[in-house]
């Protein structure tokens, strides 16, 4: 029975992590951490965020844009490691409460400013994706800050999507592997249950990609900083974990 949660939980949280960029994980991970140790409650959860990021890929492919995605990914990439080895003196707690409400103020900004927008150049993408990826290295909620920064560039929703997607799966590649090479296993879960689960994502990203098709280009960003807000107030009351 619980494999049978865990399938549904997983079509939800792919189906909101695909359409919005960001929330997979912060919708698995405090779900089946009441069942499973952290090392494998994380690497299920980077299994199904990197197959539910390939689905993105895949679904909204005619949204791929090379230049958007290195420009704003390596630079993302790169200086959330430099994020990442500030913060070993620094409360874990403190930091997400303020992230968090460095995010509601910028969700309330983009509702009051909406035709706010960068200019969709090399320069603005890699000064966003530095940004973006320093933040996340230090607050650790990197699908999140990422969407936080796209979201500025107001993208056609394909092009978010993919270039959301394309980072992310890049990364969940990385940390897959180092939990690999660290010996981590997913003991509890039967082998012939991981397609069940991956079909399951799919069919989450599905059911996103219907709904984001019928979603007007117009609403696209709200719907985002809604979701945005949501996190920023999960950060604010309880942190990032």
């Amino acid at each position: 029975m619980h494999l049978v949660v865990i399938a549904v939980l997983t079509v939800a949280a792919s189906a909101i992590g695909t359409m919005t960029g960001f929330g997979t994980s912060t919708i698995m991970v405090p779900v089946l951490l009441l069942f499973y140790s952290a090392p494998e409650t994380l690497l299920f959860v980077g299994i199904i965020h990197w197959f539910g990021n390939l689905w993105k890929l895949l679904l909204f492919r005619g949204g791929f844009r090379t230049k958007l995605v290195i420009c704003f990914g390596i630079p993302g990439v790169l200086f959330s490691y430099l994020g990442a080895s500030l913060v070993l003196d620094v409360s874990e707690a403190l930091l997400s409460r303020i992230l968090g409400g460095f995010m509601v103020l910028y969700v309330f900004f983009l509702l009051l400013k909406s035709s706010f927008r960068l200019k969709k150049n090399i320069a603005a993408g890699v000064c966003g994706g530095a940004l973006s990826g320093f933040l996340a290295g230090i607050f650790g909620i990197g699908g999140a800050v990422r969407g936080m920064f796209l979201t500025a560039f107001n993208l056609p929703k394909a092009v978010y999507i993919t270039t959301a997607g394309a980072i992310a799966i890049f990364i969940d590649t990385t940390r897959l592997g180092k939990y690999l090479a660290d010996g981590v296993r997913l003991d509890s879960f039967p082998l012939w249950s991981m397609p069940i689960f991956i079909a399951a994502s799919f069919l989450g990203a599905r059911i996103a990609k219907r709904i984001v098709d019928r979603v007007p280009q117009k609403h696209f960003r709200t719907i985002i900083g809604v979701f945005l807000l949501l996190v920023a107030m999960k950060l604010l009351l309880w942190g990032a974990g």
